[in-house]
C-alpha cells in the first residue's frame, strides 16, 4: 500500500507543477498625459497625498465626516462585500488541498446495505460501515490556480470599492455641509434684503400718508418685500431638506444639524497640486477596481482553456464495514484504497469553446472599461483645476459687482430722500442688488465644491491606512 501511494503521490505533484494555461495578466496600457490641463508643469507634491482633515479644516465638518465614518451604512455594506469576497478567495485557495469527508451507517434487514437493496443469499442481518473518503486534484492545467487568481482580483477589486465608498463619503458629507452653509448664507441676504425693501415701504408709507407720495409708489414697494420674503420659507425648507441629507449620510434619523461660522469663514488651502498624472492610475480607488475586473476576467480565460484538459488526481478510502455486524471487530471488516483518476471531455457540442470565447469577450470588456475610466479620471481632475481658476476670477468680478450695487443703493436712498430721484430708481437698485449677492454666494459654495472635486478626482487619502480615516486623533495613535 506504502509503494502505491507512494507512486501516485509523486506522480500527483509532478503533474501539479505543469503549465498554466490562458493569458498572463498584463495591465492595460493608459497614455498618460505630461501634465493635466491648465498644469505648466507635472508637479512632484499631490493634493491627494493629505489626508482629509488638512483639506476640511472646519471643526464642526471633521465632527461629522467621523460620525459618518463610524455610523454610515453604506460604508457597513462595503465592509460587508468585502468580507464576503474574502471568503470566496478562502474557499478558492482551499481547492489546493485535499478534502476529506465520513461516512457512517448501521442497519438490519433482510437482501439489503445500509438501507439499499443488496442480495445476501435471503438470511436477515445487519450492516455496519464507517469510512473516511479522501480526495485532491492535482493542478495540472492550472485551473485552480487561475480560480484563486480571480478569487483574490474580485477581493482587492471590493477592497478598493469600499475605500472608494470612504473617500465618496467623505467628499458628500463635506459636500451637503457646505451647501448647508451656503443655505444658511442665502437665508441671511433675503432676510436682510427683505428688511432693505421693508426700510423703503416705510419712507413710502410716509410720504403717502404725507400727500407727498401716490399708492403705486407703496404697492410696488410692498410688492417687492413681499416677494423676497417669499423665498425665505423656501429657503428654510431646503435647509431642513439638507439636514436630513446630512442626518442620512451620519446613519442617524433626520434632525437638526449643529455648526457654528458661515461659509465665507471656510478656508480653502492655499495650493491645490495635482501631482503627476501617470500616478492617478495607482491612486484612484475606482481605477484600482476597473483594473481588478480586467484581472479577474483574464483569469477567467484561463479557467475556460483549462476546461477542455482532463482533470487528475488522487482518490482513496480507509475505513471498516461488516454484514453481519458480528464481524466488524475482525480484521475482515477493514476497506481501504488508492486510486489515481483521470477524466475529461469528449463532447460537448461547441460549449467549451463558446465560455472561453464568452470569456475573451468579457476581457475585452473590461480592458475597454478600463480605459475609459481612465481617461474619464483625468477629465474629473482637469475639470475641477479648471474650475477652481476661473472662479478665482468670477469671484473677483461678482465682489466688485456686489460692492457697486450695495453703493447704488445707498446713493439711490439718498437721492430719492432729497427728492431728487423718483421711487422707481431705489426699487430698482434694490432689486438688483438681491440677485447679485446670491450669484456671489453661489460662486463661493463653488468655489469650495471645486476644493471636493479636485480632491475626490485625484483618489485624496490614498495612503491612509483604516484606522487613519477616522481622524487626526486615530492617525496619530497609528502612528509606527
Amino acid at each position: 500500500m506504502r509503494g502505491v501511494c507512494a507512486v501516485l503521490l509523486a506522480g500527483a505533484l509532478a503533474l501539479s507543477s505543469g503549465c498554466v494555461v490562458g493569458p498572463n495578466y498584463q495591465r492595460p496600457k493608459v497614455p498618460a498625459p505630461p501634465a493635466y490641463r491648465e498644469q505648466t508643469a507635472a508637479e512632484s507634491a499631490s493634493m491627494a497625498d493629505l489626508p482629509w482633515w488638512s483639506v476640511f479644516q472646519d471643526e464642526t465638518l471633521q465632527g461629522l465626516v467621523r460620525t459618518a465614518i463610524a455610523n454610515n451604512l453604506d460604508l457597513r455594506v462595503a465592509a460587508a462585500r468585502v468580507e464576503q469576497a474574502r471568503q470566496l478567495s478562502i474557499q478558492a485557495r482551499s481547492q489546493y488541498l485535499p478534502g476529506v469527508i465520513y461516512t457512517t451507517g448501521i442497519s438490519e434487514g433482510q437482501n439489503e446495505s445500509l438501507g439499499s437493496p443488496a442480495p445476501q443469499n435471503g438470511p436477515r442481518q445487519g450492516t455496519a460501515s464507517i469510512l473516511l473518503q479522501g480526495s485532491w486534484e492535482a493542478d495540472v492545467w492550472g485551473r485552480i490556480r487561475r480560480s484563486n487568481e480571480y478569487a483574490l482580483a474580485v477581493y482587492m477589486g471590493t477592497e478598493q470599492a469600499r475605500r472608494g465608498v470612504l473617500l465618496s463619503l467623505v467628499s458628500s458629507v463635506a459636500t451637503a455641509y457646505y451647501e448647508l452653509l451656503d443655505l444658511d448664507l442665502r437665508l441671511d441676504i433675503a432676510r436682510r434684503t427683505t428688511e432693505s425693501f421693508r426700510g423703503s415701504l416705510d419712507i413710502f408709507q410716509q410720504r403717502l400718508e404725507g400727500g407727498t407720495a401716490s399708492r403705486l409708489e407703496t404697492s410696488r414697494a410692498r410688492a417687492a418685500m413681499e416677494q423676497t420674503a417669499a423665498s425665505i420659507p423656501d429657503l428654510e425648507r431646503q435647509i431642513a431638506f439638507k439636514e436630513n441629507e446630512i442626518g442620512v449620510l451620519l446613519g442617524s434619523l433626520p434632525g437638526p444639524i449643529a455648526r457654528k461660522g458661515t461659509l465665507l469663514e471656510q478656508t480653502l488651502p492655499p495650493e491645490v497640486p495635482a501631482g503627476v498624472p501617470s500616478t492617478l492610475l495607482e491612486r484612484r480607488p475606482d481605477l484600482l477596481v476597473a483594473e481588478q475586473q480586467v484581472r479577474a476576467a483574464n483569469a477567467q480565460i484561463g479557467i475556460a482553456t483549462a476546461n477542455f484538459f482532463p482533470r487528475i488526481g488522487l482518490t482513496t478510502f480507509f475505513g471498516r464495514q461488516s454484514s453481519p455486524l458480528a464481524e466488524f471487530t475482525t480484521g475482515h471488516a477493514s476497506m481501504w484504497g488508492v486510486a489515481g483518476l483521470a477524466g475529461g471531455p469528449v463532447w460537448e457540442g461547441w460549449t467549451l469553446r463558446a465560455q472561453k470565447r464568452q470569456a475573451v469577450a468579457a476581457r475585452d470588456e473590461a480592458r475597454a472599461a478600463y480605459e475609459q475610466a481612465a481617461l474619464s479620471a483625468f477629465r474629473d481632475v482637469s475639470n475641477a483645476l479648471i474650475a477652481r481658476e476661473k472662479l478665482e476670477a468670477v469671484r473677483e468680478r461678482q465682489m466688485a459687482a456686489v460692492k457697486a450695487y450695495q453703493e447704488a443703493v445707498d446713493v439711490a436712498q439718498q437721492r430719492y430722500s432729497a427728492g431728487k430721484s423718483s421711487y422707481y430708481e431705489l426699487l430698482e437698485t434694490q432689486q438688483e442688488l438681491f440677485p447679485a449677492e446670491n450669484a456671489l454666494a453661489q460662486t463661493e459654495l463653488d468655489r469650495r465644491l471645486a476644493i471636493i472635486q479636485l480632491y475626490e478626482a485625484l483618489g485624496g487619502g490614498w495612503n491612509l491606512s483604516d484606522a487613519q480615516w477616522n481622524g487626526p486623533a486615530a492617525a496619530k495613535t497609528a502612528q509606527p
